[in-house]
């Protein structure tokens, strides 16, 4: 075989390997550990776990909130509502601040942490979908397959990723977690939650999560899941849904493992 030959080889092959799809992410189930209260009027459009509370945002204009409650009884401890022209979405904690931004209106709010008293308000272009925070910086969804990394001070985008598995965009990213160095995301109408790598974007695996609240526990079409919240301390992951009347606490586990589990109500 001559040199050239032998380079054209080599050519094809690397060649065929950009062109080949990437294998799909691995798909696992769930076991629930615990469920905890959930009140059914939150909408929920942002959620996440800090010092021992549950601190959830919630959507709908004219019933937009920011709400902190007790896990074990659900009991609303505070709560702050939005004007009623905003439709509130994803929520984020930043030091002594925490932020909400909205749907379609390009605004967005910070608030003192620990009294929920509004600081100050920002602008953005775009829809407002989920958020959540790495050490450096706050990532957002929109909707669409790309996430966007936000500088935590002024809210301008740094830059972005575009999300895919096999290869294909994964769209309607909505509720986001940050998980272990991982972005945990919920796709809107899905009952599946994406793990995925905060560089590249590309899907890790998935978790799937059907059948954790049956259907005739829901509201309506659009009580979906949507809440992911992590408990750094103790390794929890909740999640929960629109109008659900439970957060789950549970761990992913083969397929096989998931069936017939049970759990503790508290």
């Amino acid at each position: 075989m001559s040199s050239q030959t032998i380079r054209s080889l080599l050519c094809f092959c690397i060649g065929l390997l950009w062109v080949l799809p990437l294998a799909a992410a691995p798909v696992v189930g769930y076991r629930v550990v615990a469920s905890y209260p959930h009140a059914t009027d939150n909408y929920t459009e942002g959620l996440f776990y800090r010092d021992g509370m549950f601190y959830e945002g919630t959507g709908r204009e004219g019933d937009s909130r920011l709400v902190v409650t007790d896990p074990a009884t659900g009991k609303v401890l505070q709560q702050t509502a939005l004007p009623s022209q905003f439709f509130g979405e994803g929520i984020v904690d930043w030091g002594a601040n925490l932020y909400q931004w909205t749907w379609e209106t390009h605004t967005g709010f910070v608030y003192d942490r620990f009294s929920l008293r509004p600081i100050r308000q920002f602008t953005y272009e775009g829809e407002g979908w989920g958020m959540t925070r790495s050490e450096r910086e706050i990532i957002t969804s929109d909707g669409s397959a790309m996430l966007s990394f936000r500088d935590p001070v002024t809210f301008k985008v740094r830059h972005t990723i575009t999300v895919r598995d096999d290869g294909h965009p994964v769209k309607q990213l909505n509720e986001l977690e940050y998980i272990k160095g991982e972005i945990y995301a919920n796709v809107w109408h899905s009952d599946r939650i994406a793990r995925l790598s905060p560089t590249t974007g590309r899907v890790l695996g998935w978790i799937d999560l059907t059948g954790i609240l049956p259907a005739d526990q829901r509201r309506d079409g659009e009580s979906v899941l949507n809440g992911i919240a992590y408990d750094a301390k103790q390794n929890r992951i909740f999640v929960t849904g629109k109008n659900w009347p439970k957060i789950f606490e549970i761990k992913a586990v083969p397929r096989a493992a998931a069936t017939g589990a049970k759990h503790k109500r508290n």
